[in-house]
């Protein structure tokens, strides 16, 4: 029977990473990723992601969705056409697939994530 993934009574690994170096935009911000759940066949994920200040060019691919809920920190996403949103503690959002842009981290920041790939 499939069991229930609690987030708080998890530990998973962390993963450490960087933006990829032509992405960068402003500063070098250490990324670090606590994956509590993915399905078996990968188009599924949700945990914890936590990054410092800094700012980075994303591009999201056709068929990936993000939503994230922010638990501290500051963010700032702004698309190619120039629309921007800022987002803090207890906000939510989703980046549709095709999303082009940059995100800029403001201050120190953890979120809840759950990433869809549906071309999987």
């Amino acid at each position: 029977m499939p069991k229930l993934t609690v987030f708080s009574t998890n530990a998973p690994t962390p993963v450490h990473d960087h933006p990829r170096p032509e992405r960068l935009l402003k500063g070098n911000p250490l990324r670090t990723t606590w994956e509590h759940f993915l399905t078996s066949n990968g188009d599924l994920s949700a945990g914890i992601w936590r990054c410092e200040p800094g700012a980075w060019n994303i591009a999201f691919a056709p068929g990936s969705d993000e939503f994230f809920c922010v638990i501290e920190g500051r963010i700032r996403i702004t698309s190619n056409t120039g629309n921007a949103a800022e987002f803090g503690p207890g906000d939510a959002c989703v980046i549709p697939a095709g999303f082009t842009g940059s995100f800029e981290v403001l201050e120190t920041v953890r979120k809840h994530y759950v990433f869809v790939e549906r071309n999987r």
